[in-house]
């Protein structure tokens, strides 16, 4: 299959990579023709517009995106719909929120443009082991696109999640769930950290064990293995988490449906605070241990 790609970010390049490592035949354009002339080294053809990308993909196209959630998103789908007709389709594989997929399928009906999200996990490994991807849309427009989600993914590694916003709703919940995971590595790690057996432990160690047949073994393990090895005590970075918004989302889909998720709303909580490492909250704490116990307080230097 021909697919147009917007985006080559680190997640959109490489993408594009492997489609093209497995025989498709990539179009592509990004906003800076840098990133255009590196991916046409790799075998992709080159766009520098959106007319010339629409120009150069058959009928029906397929169009793929992969950018911030967002405004970006809406701004690049109204220029490229000028260029597009009947029965194309655009893919929007971002962290698009799920009410954004909804509405924006029901803008481009009226141009009889069809619309497919999917929520896309996989990282900057996802070139070698394949991107697990989560599909909405209508059944026969993800059917459509099977050729190049079988290429993307590993085996068994995409589905047809429901309608249009279901692949962007089940990828929000799996990024929520990811969110109480690291937290929990965070703190168990931290206890050994905080344990009379420091000294003995080597953390790279401790996570290759756990990843042999215990019951906590997962691949960010491996992950938080490989950081171990390479900076024994993570010393050479801050613990400053950002959040990239799907955390918060799943937190506010757990308010509006009454469902208790407490794991996951701490660990994003717990991502504020690490930005905020002589918090104003934690310093009215302190307060208030001295005004009602007497419990001396640390001095601001």
């Amino acid at each position: 299959m021909k697919i147009g790609m917007i985006g080559l970010g680190r997640m959109g390049r490489n993408m594009a990579l492997r489609l093209l490592r497995k025989g498709h035949e990539v179009v592509a354009f990004n906003r800076t023709a840098e990133k255009t002339h590196e991916i046409m080294e790799e075998g992709a053809e080159g766009s520098f517009s959106l007319g010339e990308l629409a120009g150069k993909l058959p009928a029906p196209r397929v169009v793929w995106l992969m950018l911030p959630a967002g405004k970006v998103v809406d701004e690049q789908i109204e220029a490229l719909k000028e260029h597009l007709r009947p029965g194309d389709i655009i893919v929007e594989g971002g962290n698009s929120h799920y009410r954004d997929d909804i509405r924006r399928a029901q803008a481009l009906q009226g141009a009889g443009i069809r619309y497919v999200d999917a929520g896309v996990s996989g990282g900057i490994w996802g070139l070698e082991v394949g991107y697990c991807t989560m599909v909405g849309g209508a059944a026969a427009d993800v059917a459509y696109l099977q050729p190049v989600l079988a290429a993307l993914a590993p085996e068994r590694g995409y589905l047809h999640c429901g309608p249009t916003g279901a692949g962007h709703y089940v990828k929000m919940i799996h990024n929520g769930i990811e969110y109480g995971m690291m937290e929990a590595y965070g703190e168990g790690f931290a206890l050994l950290e905080a344990s009379p057996y420091r000294d003995s432990l080597d953390y790279a160690a401790v996570a290759a064990l756990w990843n042999r047949g215990s019951v906590i073994r997962s691949w960010l393990l491996e992950l938080l293995e490989n950081a171990f090895a390479e900076d024994g005590r993570l010393e050479k970075i801050r613990g400053h988490v950002e959040d990239s918004g799907e955390g918060r989302w799943t937190v506010d889909e757990a308010v509006a449906n009454g469902v208790s998720a407490p794991v996951i709303a701490l660990a994003l909580f717990q991502r504020f605070q690490s930005r905020a490492p002589d918090s104003f909250a934690n310093r009215v704490l302190a307060a208030l241990r001295r005004e009602f116990g007497g419990h001396a307080v640390k001095k601001a230097r």
